[in-house]
């Protein structure tokens, strides 16, 4: 058996805002921007340089999925965004004014630190050892 994880869905309050956030501020690629009608679109990204899984910008339909919109894993690290130079990508993301809600620090596993995205969604930026 050969699976991988493709897609993860992450609910946004509006798709260019994210597109912009995404692309922009943390450098990922737009893969594709589908209208599927004229309040729904099929919106892939990833980090560049990779062939792993991709986030599909979901944007809220409802109170309820705009409620849980930046906070899909109830305050938890929900995505773990793995970098081959922790150093360029924390000054890089800092200069552009993502806010780390947790310092760098050295782990077993290597250099992490933790920041938000635009929605307050938590990540871990981390280079393993």
């Amino acid at each position: 058996m050969n699976q991988q994880l493709g897609q993860l869905a992450l609910g946004v309050r509006d798709y260019d805002e994210a597109i912009e956030f995404y692309t922009t501020i943390l450098g990922f690629e737009l893969l594709e921007d589908t209208e599927l009608s004229t309040t729904k679109r099929w919106v892939r990204v990833r980090p560049k340089g990779t062939g792993g899984a991709e986030l599909l910008l979901a944007k809220a339909a409802n109170e309820e999925q705009l409620s849980r919109v930046g906070n899909q894993t109830g305050g938890r690290v929900f995505l773990f965004l793995y970098t081959d130079d922790f150093d360029r990508d924390f000054d890089n993301y800092s200069s552009k004014g993502v806010a780390f809600v947790r310092p760098p620090e050295e782990q077993s596993y290597g250099k992490v630190a933790v920041f938000e995205d635009l929605y307050g969604n938590l990540w871990d930026l981390i280079q393993p050892k």
